[in-house]
Order: structure tokens, then sequence, then C-alpha cells
């Protein structure tokens, strides 16, 4: 089966202040040092990949998605020096003692085994360095759920074939505990519910279409896409309160640790 990039920049930039907000904060983590040598894994458009290059001044900054349509609005805009973007997955990134800084906001949801991916982005620190992710925690929400049951209901069982949707996404203190355990000195682990405000309950299925739903378009035709996104609005929509602004909470995990020099 081909599986196609269903990412969709324009879908993604919707709600882009509202994404924004946890870049910042995971920013505010980090220790800045000079020439710092930095990895961004899953940069997505590249917007914010900028942002950290220039806010740690760093020497080296390389953005990483496995999505080339995503890549290709990150590299619309002229980088300044010392950034550059690169087309490959998160799994298979396997540096070793080279980063400063590896740095992830919202995409290791989409990696499975986060206990030998920890280890795995620690060899690829220097010592000294630091490893800084965000993860949305949304998994077990009504969102999240219902896209998940759908693959085996009809008449979307027979395309999904039994595939359903990996759940890596472990409890805050287990990330705390994976942090230290693998040699992080005084990890930072937290939990924040962001208050985003939309429109309507209806702009939540707009969000999902744009992230979560991806995974699903993978594995459909365009017609079967169609139908199954029609499915999920008729079924989440009466699951949320109808109100005028709609409030939407979204909850993230925050990592942050330096490896031991």
């Amino acid at each position: 089966m081909v599986i196609m990039d269903t990412w969709n920049p324009t879908q993604y930039s919707k709600f882009q202040r509202e994404r924004e907000q946890p870049f910042f904060d995971l920013l505010a983590l980090i220790r800045p040092a000079a020439d710092m040598r930095i990895v961004d894994l899953g940069c997505g458009t590249g917007n914010l990949t900028r942002r950290l290059h220039e806010a740690l001044k760093a020497k080296e900054t390389v953005g990483v998605d496995r999505s080339e349509r995503m890549l290709d609005a990150a590299r619309h805009e002229r980088p300044p020096t010392g950034l550059r973007f690169e087309a490959a997955t998160i799994e298979s990134f396997d540096g070793r003692g080279e980063y400063d800084l590896i740095f992830s906001n919202a995409a290791f949801h989409w990696v499975e085994d986060h206990d030998a991916l920890i280890r795995r982005l620690f060899a690829a620190l220097r010592p000294g360095g630091q490893l800084a992710f965000q993860i949305p925690a949304m998994h077990g929400t009504a969102s999240h759920t219902l896209a998940d049951a759908l693959t085996t209901a009809e008449p979307f069982r027979a395309a999904f074939a039994g595939w359903t949707r990996p759940q890596p996404v472990l409890d805050p203190d287990r990330y705390a505990r994976l942090l230290f355990e693998t040699g992080f000195a005084d990890p930072k682990v937290s939990l924040v519910i962001y208050p985003h405000v939309l429109d309507s309950r209806d702009e939540v299925v707009e969000w999902m279409k744009g992230t979560l739903l991806t995974e699903y378009e993978k594995r459909l035709t365009s017609r079967q896409f169609t139908t199954f996104a029609e499915t999920y609005r008729e079924r989440l929509i009466p699951q949320l309160e109808d109100d005028r602004p709609f409030f939407f909470p979204f909850r993230r995990i925050l990592c942050w640790g330096e490896k031991s020099a």
C-alpha cells in the first residue's frame, strides 16, 4: 500500500496562533549557549524552526520533517544563515554526540516506543546538550477516541484492514522518570492545559483535519476519506457543547532535560 503525504500546510495553519504558544513555553525552558548546533524534529512548515534558530542565535539549525509538502512551505522564504531543512523521519534520526539541542514541538506522538526514542536522542547529544519536546496528550478525549472507533465500523472496516492508530504517549511522571533514568540531570516535565477559544464546536473538526485525521486519510481513497470525515463530524459534534465561542481545552506535556557533562 502506498502511503500518501496527506499533510496540508494551509489546513494546519488555520489555527497557527493556538499552536504557537506551547512552542514559546518550551523555548523558555532552554538554556542558551554560544554557537549551538540544533535539530528540530518534526519541524512542519518551519515557521517556528526559524524563530528557534534566531532566538537562540544558533550556529546551525536543521529542521527535519517527513512531509515534503510541509517542507515546501518551509523553503518558501530564503532561510537565514545556518538554517536548513531536510526530508526525513524522526525514526531515521541517528545522530551521535553531535547536537547541543534536540527540539521537537508536537511531533513525538507520531512515533512509537518513547523509551527507545529518548535513549536514541540522548546518544545524539553532546555532553551538556539539551532535549526539549512537547507532546499533545489528547488521546483520551472524544476527538481522538471517536476516530479510532470508526476504523472498526462500517463502511470503513475493510479499508483499514485491522489498522488502528498507535498511542505511544506516556504519562507525565513516566517521562520524568524516563529522562532521569536515561541520564538527563534535573529533568523538568509539566502537563499544561491550553485554553483555546474557538468560534464554535465545528472548528474542532477543522483542527483535527489538519493533524489527527491525516493519519486516517493516508489509508483511504479520496472518496472514502470524505465519507470518513463527514461521519466523524456527525458523531463528534453532538458530544461537544453548543457554545459560541467554544472553549477547547488542549492538553500538552512539556519536557526538558540536560545531558550530564
